[in-house]
């Protein structure tokens, strides 16, 4: 039976956000390979973006499974993202119609935007995780997972305006 995000302990609410990190680590890095073998410039730019945003999510991971090693050692977790009700920062590539156009310029727009929706979701997610959390170590958590997603806005968000026309 899912269960919902915020019924986690802090020990399941970092182990499934480890789970989140290294997934889209792995979204990222598939979508990217898939632009690489379109082969034009402006595909080969948004495949650069997507490797630098899985980069960054494995970075968040790693840092997240430091953190749950410093805390619960070797003590085990089985909890995924796949046991949890709440779909939380999956960016949706093939869903939202990207590669519906030959404009490879507008398919980078589209990518970005798409991982862009996908952060911001998570950002909202935990910073209202955080507002009404009691536990202060799962207070604390929340508040560093949005920090996290908020970083990843920003760094989408200048890729974005560097890639939008201006006129």
């Amino acid at each position: 039976m899912k269960r919902s995000f915020q019924s986690l302990s802090p020990q399941e609410a970092l182990h499934v956000a480890i789970f989140i990190e290294e997934r889209n680590a792995e979204t990222y890095h598939n979508f990217a390979q898939l632009f690489v073998s379109f082969q034009d410039s402006t595909s080969l730019q948004t495949a650069g973006v997507l490797w630098e945003m899985a980069e960054e999510e494995r970075h968040h991971s790693t840092l997240l499974q430091e953190r749950y090693t410093a805390l619960y050692g070797q003590s085990a977790c089985a909890l995924t993202g796949a046991d949890v009700q709440e779909i939380i920062e999956f960016p949706q590539f093939v869903e939202e119609g990207i590669f519906d156009s030959t404009d490879a310029e507008a398919a980078r727009i589209r990518a970005l935007r798409i991982a862009l929706g996908a952060e911001n979701q998570a950002r909202d997610f935990y910073v209202a995780l955080a507002k009404t959390a009691s536990d202060p170590a799962l207070r604390a958590l929340y508040q560093e997972l949005s920090g996290f997603e908020a970083e990843h806005v920003e760094f989408l968000e200048r890729k974005l305006a560097s890639s939008t026309p201006r006129g």
